[in-house]
């Protein structure tokens, strides 16, 4: 009888263990279109699917006009600059649109930085700087700007390419 019990606790332990597995597993993965609506914050409704997509079922041809220049933004921290982000921007536009953005790039380049030095004094660049809460809050921000400075008809979105952080 003695021999049985390591064996038994053994197998009493290992049947927790995946129990314990089985009811612990992390949720299956999100759909693409789900942690889209993640970054925009919003749901898109059937009606602006619709919208978006032609008569045939598919997405209208879009241009993606890369902004000339990367974004530098300097983080200051106790009245020192202590890192700096450096992003590559692009703007969503209807097809045949890209000279008219691109003639108006001074005027967006502005306020894009006015809305990245804004995020980055409000801490948006600080600790997990890449979280979906925090870049769809920048990409609202950036997309109204955007709009309101050249027009909703010529941007359908502002695109983050790339982003990095560069501390000292």
């Amino acid at each position: 009888m003695a021999k049985l019990i390591p064996i038994l606790v053994l197998v009493i332990s290992a049947a927790l263990g995946l129990t314990a597995g089985k009811f612990l597993r992390p949720p299956p993965p999100e759909p693409a279109e789900d942690v889209a609506e993640e970054l925009d914050g919003e749901k898109p409704s059937e009606e602006t699917k619709s919208a978006e997509e032609g008569a045939d079922g598919t997405s209208p041809a879009m241009d993606y006009v890369k902004m000339n220049n990367q974004f530098v933004v300097p983080i200051v921290t106790d009245n020192r600059v202590s890192a700096m982000v450096v992003l590559s921007l692009s703007i969503e536009a209807p097809l045949g649109q890209e000279d008219e953005i691109l003639r108006r790039e001074p005027k967006l380049r502005d306020s894009f930085l006015r809305v990245l030095f804004t995020h980055a004094n409000i801490g948006g660049f600080d600790g997990e700087f890449t979280s979906i809460e925090k870049l769809g809050g920048l990409k609202r921000a950036l997309k109204e700007v955007a709009q309101r400075d050249i027009g909703t008809d010529l941007v359908n979105d502002v695109l983050i390419v790339e982003i990095a952080r560069q501390d000292y």
